[in-house]
């Protein structure tokens, strides 16, 4: 058996990130998701490293986090990021909403 297939096993994901391997815990189902997120990252420590005016990884992967939390912070305040998370948000609450509810009524008939 790989190392990935006992990492994912457990719950966890193997990721590369710059050549060395990082094991996380990961919920069933966001696999995928975190990987994608490990291969942004990579991208951007590659792009603050290949740039030449940072050195050591520390400062490699300060300058990345500085440049994701910049994008992101620009997609918000222009609404283009901000308004889909906002959405998924809502639609999580609601589905919360509705078990709750059935959770309730199905107590509710218990009681009568």
């Amino acid at each position: 058996m790989t190392t990935e297939a006992k990492a994912r096993e457990k719950g966890a994901v193997t990721l590369n990130i710059l050549g060395r391997e990082f094991r996380v815990s990961c919920p069933d189902g966001e696999e995928r998701q975190l990987q994608a997120c490990a291969e942004y990252l990579n991208r951007k420590l590659r792009e603050a490293r290949d740039t030449g005016k940072v050195v050591g990884n520390e400062r490699i992967a300060i300058m990345a986090a500085l440049n994701i939390a910049h994008e992101s912070m620009s997609k918000n305040h222009a609404g283009g990021g901000g308004s889909l998370e906002a959405s998924a948000i809502r639609r999580r609450i609601s589905a919360l909403q509705e078990t709750l509810d059935a959770a309730l009524a199905a107590d509710q008939e218990k009681l009568f």
